[in-house]
């Protein structure tokens, strides 16, 4: 920890050599990242960002070894790691990892990009497919990343956010949407044999940063309402779906913060990922990865568990879910 500036009973695990550094390194310049987050990152010197985890993440940590599998996968579209730190229960204290500059975070240059019209779906959706395939690679840590089989208890899973939401979100939740949101859930109650993977886990727009060399996928830590959720085990159509929602919230994001209709760049750009993301994956010959069927489902469980997200940490983005349910449920239908 000396080449960190830092001392105390503190463990480490290391990915790589840090850059250059100044010493010592102590007079480094920082600047706190501001965006919504529920971790907290801080800017060193423009070379280095390092992401406390508020609190520590207790073991397993399994954003690491995602990390390790994609950079051994030779995915390099993510900010390279360096180091970890642990405390002395092995509680994951903060990640270093590399500067991107002029990196701008999903909820700001997407936004942007939907007010003023910028087509993203296609790279989007190549990205995802890149991510994904990437995860589905042998490698040193993961030399099989990939199983066929039957989920068990994504059906009650799923329930369970969707009564959590219901009760957490009080007047605003409309009785109208419970039969049907349940019925949506119904092909999780005996899922068909899929394809079983490590996925990203919280994959939206804000953990794509658009940066001075294009474009990359960050923070693999898992869903911060799902506990001990990780990445392994899942359908990719998790993060599919996750993403696609994503997309909608960007539209419920314009709309509230900046008073523009972006309706018609929300579905053109849904249509664009989902065709891109396909192609991608058929080009790679990893097609077999992606479940269409159960992206409706894992959509409707996602929006309810971004409603328990709202209430357990940022109550000003309820807006957004609730922007997208009555979207799906106009007034009358």
């Amino acid at each position: 920890m000396k080449r960190l500036g830092l001392d105390g009973p503190f463990g480490t695990a290391d990915f790589g050599p840090l850059p250059p550094l100044p010493d010592p390194p102590e007079g480094l310049a920082e600047r706190a990242i501001t965006v919504d987050q529920t971790n907290r990152s801080v800017v060193v010197g423009e070379r280095l960002v390092v992401k406390w985890f508020t609190p520590p993440a207790p073991p397993p940590q399994p954003g690491l070894a995602v990390l390790r599998h994609l950079a051994e996968a030779g995915f390099t579209r993510t900010a390279r790691p360096y180091t970890a730190v642990f405390d002395p229960s092995g509680a994951l204290l903060a990640l270093v990892m590399d500067y991107l500059p002029d990196a701008e975070d999903g909820w700001d240059w997407c936004v942007d990009a939907a007010v003023a019209g910028e087509a993203v779906g296609e790279l989007l959706g190549e990205l995802i497919a890149d991510l994904h395939a990437a995860l589905a690679t042998p490698t040193a840590s993961a030399p099989e990343p990939v199983t066929t089989g039957a989920p068990s208890g994504l059906h009650a899973r799923a329930l369970e956010a969707l009564e959590e939401a219901r009760g957490l979100t009080g007047e605003d939740w409309s009785e109208s949407w419970t039969g049907p949101l349940r019925e949506a859930l119904e092909p999780l109650r005996e899922p068909s044999e899929t394809v079983l993977m490590g996925i990203h886990g919280d994959l939206h727009v804000g953990q794509v940063l658009r940066w001075r060399d294009g474009h990359a996928v960050i923070d693999f830590d898992g869903n911060p309402v799902v506990a001990a959720d990780g990445g392994a085990g899942h359908p990719a159509a998790r993060d599919v779906a996750q993403f696609l929602l994503s997309l909608e919230h960007v539209g419920q994001v314009a709309s509230y913060r900046r008073g523009h209709d972006a309706s018609a760049w929300v579905r053109d750009n849904v249509a664009a990922f989902r065709a891109a993301y396909t192609g991608r994956l058929a080009a790679l010959g990893q097609s077999r990865l992606f479940d269409e069927r159960l992206v409706a489902p894992f959509s409707v469980e996602q929006e309810c568990r971004e409603l328990v997200y709202a209430a357990r940490f940022l109550p000003r983005w309820r807006y957004a879910p609730l922007g997208v349910l009555r979207s799906w449920f106009p007034e009358g239908e």
